[in-house]
């Protein structure tokens, strides 16, 4: 950290490690035998009311695991909102920089896991999203002042400046690409070029650069200007590309009750090796094992565990495969 940014860390207390501009959201998770209907609505096996969203996950994940973390997304001004600002506060994430929107809250998503396999399905409460973060809204010195900025697509333009600012001031740009059939807008694709570490979903290499095997879209998705791609692929694992390197780390097998929040528990704790400045190995390794783990409960924030239990796992497959 330079000496300006740890001048502005020292005025606000502590110094920030991560940054997270894009969504935190209410979950309703409801775990189903089948989807209900209105002749047959049977079949809830458990639900819980609990928070998600990309970037927020990914920040509730920084700061469980200790790292100084801010982040930057809208809030209602109803019970609900304040609800879903204190599940962030509790876990020490400072939410001071979030922007008030009067009005109920809107980032509200009903979760349909299916009991069989773990997947899920999403309902997007009406309005989601309709009044986004504006550049205007945008603190320039607290977001850099930390070291990494984390995106996760959402706020397009407010997260476009952010990143610009980040790089200017020498800081680390994180972005998660979602998984996707669909062809990636003009608006990732701005994104995606002002990124340093690229973590992206199945299908979304694919969609941004027309190659369908794993390696081509890697080493293509360097050339837009990432300088590290990461592409996560669930039960087959997760697949690295940097400029010097190509590795591909394993799932670890875990008993799956819910996969909701995998993908931004992964990105989370890729965020926690990046801090510490892992090798890129270890990262994958990492970031790996805590999403696995993650998935043996119910629940997008539910299960993050501890490092001791993280290291176990880890180390139960490297004597596994020494045997």
């Amino acid at each position: 950290m330079d000496r300006e940014k740890s001048y502005r860390a020292a005025e606000r207390g502590s110094p920030l490690e991560i940054v997270g501009l894009g969504l935190a959201i209410v979950d309703v998770v409801l775990r189903v035998e089948r989807m209900p209907t209105w002749d047959d609505p049977r079949g809830l096996e458990d639900f819980t009311l609990t928070n998600g969203g990309p970037a927020g996950t990914a920040c509730f994940v920084t700061s469980t695991f200790g790292l100084e973390t801010g982040f930057v997304d809208t809030v209602g001004s109803d019970s609900l909102a304040e609800h879903r600002r204190r599940s962030l506060d509790e876990t020490g994430v400072d939410t001071s920089r979030m922007v008030r929107r009067e009005g109920p809250e809107d980032h509200v998503v009903v979760v349909w896991v299916d009991a069989g396999t773990g997947e899920r399905t999403f309902s997007f409460r009406r309005g989601f999203l309709s009044q986004p973060l504006r550049p205007t809204d945008l603190d320039r010195e607290y977001i850099t002042s930390a070291n990494i900025l984390h995106l996760d697509g959402s706020h397009h333009e407010a997260a476009l400046q952010a990143a610009r600012w980040m790089h200017e001031s020498g800081g680390i740009v994180v972005m998660d690409g979602s998984a996707t059939d669909r062809p990636i807008p003009d608006n990732i694709r701005r994104l995606v070029s002002e990124t340093d570490y690229l973590i992206c979903g199945s299908g979304f290499g694919h969609q941004l650069t027309g190659e369908t095997d794993l390696q081509r879209a890697g080493r293509a998705m360097l050339e837009l200007g990432p300088r590290v791609v990461v592409q996560t692929e669930g039960k087959n694992g997760c697949y690295t590309t940097s400029r010097d390197q190509q590795f591909h780390t394993p799932a670890f097998e875990v008993e799956v009750i819910d996969t909701t929040g995998a993908g931004d528990v992964f990105h989370g704790a890729y965020l926690v090796g990046l801090a510490k400045q892992w090798e890129l190995q270890r990262i994958a390794a990492f970031a790996s094992a805590v999403a696995a783990l993650h998935c043996t409960v119910l629940g997008n924030r539910q299960g993050i565990p501890s490092m001791a239990e993280v290291e176990a796992l880890i180390s139960d497959r490297e004597a596994a495969v020494q045997s």
